[in-house]
């Protein structure tokens, strides 16, 4: 399966504070709401701290 586009994921992540967790990243994605591509595509990056949008994006880039 094809991982969402990076546009596609961040729509789901407005509000959130960055520096923050992959916990962080994905709570915040499902009080958004967001599919179960997104999410899964979420859980499967890393653990670790996200400095901004652009890390999360290469993150879930990477996991795919």
């Amino acid at each position: 399966m094809a991982a969402p586009n990076p546009i596609q994921i961040q729509k789901y992540l407005s509000g959130i504070d960055y520096p923050a967790s992959k916990d962080d990243v994905v709570s915040t994605a499902e009080q958004e709401n967001a599919p179960d591509d997104v999410l899964e595509a979420l859980k499967a990056i890393p653990e670790g701290q996200y400095d901004g949008p652009t890390d999360v994006s290469k993150a879930v880039s990477d996991a795919s």
